[in-house]
């Protein structure tokens, strides 16, 4: 039989038994022992963010944010990607530099933390290390730059940023840059998707090992990194625009895209790319206010500015209760991959501490909830193990070992 045949009839089968299978019983101790299997790992994360004010500590269970060691130990999640998110300014040389350093400082701060507590974490650069840290019976850090802003023009920083151990960079945010346009920005498109810059990196990236991260940038810039990557890419934090209609999430085309490049849709944790908002609470309205004092002047604010903007926005988010998306919301976003192109290409990038959190997962010591309902929808313990970590070491492996070509 044709191979491409066998696939497709492979994933109609895997999608028949997914919607056509009763919900199974599943006992407490058969969760614990397949998410005690996977070797997990969650790809994004905001906690520098957190770690750049006073008063936070990462070796002690915190009553504030979603990601501590403690909590993470607790989930059962072996590894995890701490994004050093850098927002942007406009590109001047100085706001270049200014940037650069922020970055720098983030992962140095992220680094010294975790150092701190060798005896809970230790700081991953590699593939393996994952597993053997986790032997250890401690947790894997590893470090991701959300934001190619820092970079400016200057293809030698790619470098810099791997020397100090960062693994993949996403390459824009909320807004256009120098390497591509963003899928968030209300501006007309600055590049068309990929800047000739942009390539030059994507390229780098690819010859140094460094994953390429297309969470954040627009459909077209998506599929020039497809189209110029040596290597398979990942996205860290995305979720299914058939699904939910965010701009962020990816299309059923990007998904087959990425399935065909080898590379993999870590399915985020955010309400809002999860299950499409009641645009008529009055949370919805005071979160869209808030939002848009962010993208227009928290750049300029200073900290104190900054501190008073978050205040307001707690103040907001206590007053006005969100009706969070499900665990069992996020699962039909794994289905849906699953149906569309099999199962090894999707994977879990919560960004806690960036706005991810669901009912039923609002910290990472909430993570055996997804497995539980994998194991209710009768997903294999193989699939499971995939879902949470197989696919995405592939590849990262995978893109070392173009590197080393």
């Amino acid at each position: 039989m044709n191979i491409k045949i066998s696939v497709g009839l492979l994933i109609l089968l895997t999608g028949f038994q997914l919607s056509g299978q009763p919900r199974r019983n599943v006992s407490e101790a058969e969760v614990k022992r397949v998410h005690e299997k996977a070797l997990t790992i969650d790809t994004h994360c905001d906690t520098p963010m957190n770690m750049q004010r006073s008063g936070f500590d990462i070796g002690r269970k915190q009553s504030t944010g979603q990601v501590d060691l403690p909590r993470m130990k607790e989930g059962g999640l072996d590894a995890m990607f701490f994004a050093a998110f850098v927002g942007q300014k406009p590109r001047t040389p100085q706001n270049y530099d200014e940037a650069y350093a922020l970055a720098m400082e983030m992962i140095d701060t992220t680094i010294a933390q975790v150092n701190r507590y060798s005896d809970q974490a230790e700081i991953a650069v590699a593939s393996v290390d994952a597993e053997k840290i986790s032997q250890k019976g401690k947790r894997a850090i590893y470090i991701g730059l959300e934001n190619g802003f820092p970079l400016a023009k200057d293809l030698s920083r790619v470098e810099s940023f791997y020397k100090k151990g960062v693994r993949y960079i996403t390459l824009s945010h909320s807004y256009h840059n120098d390497l591509c346009d963003s899928s968030t920005d209300r501006a007309k498109p600055e590049h068309n998707g990929l800047s000739a810059f942009g390539k030059e990196v994507v390229r780098e990236m690819n010859r140094l090992g460094m994953m390429v991260d297309v969470s954040h940038i627009s459909d077209k810039s998506f599929f020039d990194v497809i189209e110029t990557s040596n290597a398979p890419v990942i996205a860290s934090h995305s979720s299914v625009r058939a699904i939910a209609r965010s701009d962020r999430n990816m299309t059923d085309d990007m998904i087959r895209a990425l399935a065909k490049n080898g590379g993999v849709i870590q399915i985020c944790l955010l309400s809002e790319y999860v299950k499409d908002p009641d645009t008529t609470t009055v949370r919805y309205q005071k979160d869209q206010e808030m939002r848009k004092i962010y993208n227009e002047k928290w750049p300029a604010m200073d900290d104190a500015e900054k501190a008073e903007f978050r205040r307001q926005w707690n103040e907001i988010r206590e007053k006005y209760p969100k009706k969070l998306a499900t665990v069992s919301d996020l699962v039909d976003h794994i289905d849906h991959v699953v149906r569309l192109v099999g199962v090894d290409y999707v994977g879990i990038g919560s960004d806690f501490d960036g706005g991810g959190g669901l009912s039923g997962c609002n910290d990472v010591s909430q993570f055996p909830n997804i497995t539980r309902e994998l194991l209710v929808r009768g997903y294999s313990e193989e699939d499971i193990l995939k879902i949470w970590g197989g696919n995405f070491f592939r590849v990262f492996r995978e893109v070392e070992m173009i590197a080393k070509s």
